[in-house]
């Protein structure tokens, strides 16, 4: 799969995809549906803060595309299918991640809200320090 991304992906990343460590953490739960993420775990393997992911797990969870387990503990997040066309959706917007992974991060950078786009540059220069 080349080229064009399919419509329904673009329309779920508009939708759904704040930035690309959102659609990293929520393909990496997506595709472990057995595992259970606590915040530092997921931070670990997207590579930001504890802090970034919390936030990021919450928008997932806030969204319904994650469950937050057992509210009344710590945070552990799973993913939990709403339905088969969304996971059907999920496998799609997953390979095309996989295939076409250049189109996709700029899909979702060119199309990110101002406040998304000020995060972001403030996360590159705190990196660069």
């Amino acid at each position: 799969m080349t080229g064009v991304m399919e419509p329904a992906v673009e329309q779920f990343l508009l939708a759904s995809i704040d930035t690309v460590p959102h659609l990293e953490a929520l393909l990496l739960i997506f595709q472990a549906p057995a595992t259970v993420w606590t915040v530092t775990e997921l931070s670990a393997r997207i590579y930001v803060s504890d802090k970034q992911a919390a936030g990021i797990l919450e928008d997932l969870a806030r969204r319904s595309l994650i469950v937050r387990l057992d509210p009344a503990s710590a945070a552990q997040y799973q993913y939990s299918p709403r339905s088969q066309p969304q996971t059907e959706l999920l496998h799609k917007v997953a390979e095309s991640y996989r295939t076409q992974l250049v189109q996709v991060t700029r899909f979702i950078h060119s199309h990110a809200s101002g406040s998304v786009r000020d995060f972001a540059r403030a996360f590159r220069l705190k990196e660069q320090d």
